[in-house]
């Protein structure tokens, strides 16, 4: 069965020891590896996160998103420049963290808007950033995972076979896909088409459900999900990446204005919901 994940998200952006009693209960539950967010600037907290989580036999993933002033697509050099640096600063802290996948919508500041569709040469800078990115990842073994997000919060990449299509452009071996449910159910027609398209280079999931709650409850279509991956043969982690109002600034800043499932309700029935259609779909 593939490697099941949960992102401590849905409680806190920060890293500190306050994560010490999430993560020692995701273990009792059973998770395989905890995702963290890179973005707190306290680096040395990083170090001491992973190996506590390491101690506790458990992996890690990581997951970061870059703001309009170090945007990889601005048409300034400048800008395009910090934009690199800080992605390599989010490989580093993961490197830290012992993570070996660091995913998200890195090819552009994510919830920030031209009044245009994406340009060739956008989808150009951000290749070239991305693959110096991934001279600095294949130094560090961590393999970029990136993100296509929907329309609301992206207009670079919305679909994987736009994501196909930068990933190609980047053209680095540590430069691959994610695809996440909730974002592919706005802007996919079908989940085992969308798959297919990015099957060649995915690397990691994320299990979401529309309304960002506990898997299973909403009306993510899991069976095309599930068959699609397996169709695919897909071997990577299937990590939970679910919000509340835990942590208001992060809250705040993604539009999550509302609770969805208590976060330990989400851990535990996503669990048992994923670890269910993992053994119905031979996956």
């Amino acid at each position: 069965m593939n490697k099941i994940g949960f992102n401590v998200l849905a409680w806190s952006a920060g890293m500190s020891e306050e994560l010490f009693p999430i993560i020692e209960r995701l273990k009792e539950i059973g998770y395989d590896g905890v995702e963290f967010f890179v973005g707190s600037p306290e680096e040395s907290a990083y170090k001491q996160v992973g190996d506590f989580t390491r101690g506790l036999g458990l992996e890690t993933t990581t997951v970061t998103v870059v703001s309009p002033d170090m945007n990889p697509i601005s048409d300034s050099a400048t800008v395009r420049a910090k934009g690199l640096d800080r992605i390599k600063w989010a490989i580093d802290r993961s490197h830290d963290l012992n993570s070996r996948v660091l995913c998200g919508p890195f090819h552009s500041a994510h919830a920030h808007f031209a009044a245009h569709e994406p340009y060739e040469q956008e989808y150009g800078w951000a290749a070239e950033v991305l693959h110096a990115a991934g001279e600095h990842a294949a130094q560090a073994d961590v393999v970029l995972a990136l993100e296509a997000l929907n329309r609301f919060e992206c207009y670079l990449c919305n679909t994987m076979a736009q994501l196909s299509k930068l990933v190609t452009l980047a053209d680095h071996s540590h430069v691959r896909a994610m695809f996440d449910t909730h974002h592919a159910n706005v802007e996919e027609k079908k989940y085992g088409q969308a798959l297919q398209t990015i099957s060649p280079v995915l690397s990691h999931v994320h299990i979401s459900e529309n309304d960002r709650g506990t898997p299973g409850d909403g009306h993510i279509p899991w069976n095309d999900a599930f068959a699609g991956l397996a169709a695919i043969n897909y071997k990577g982690w299937l990590t939970i990446e679910a919000f509340s109002r835990n942590d208001p600034g992060f809250a705040n800043a993604i539009n999550v204005w509302r609770e969805y499932n208590d976060p330990w309700h989400i851990a535990e029935h996503g669990l048992k919901f994923i670890q269910q259609m993992c053994i119905k779909h031979n996956l």
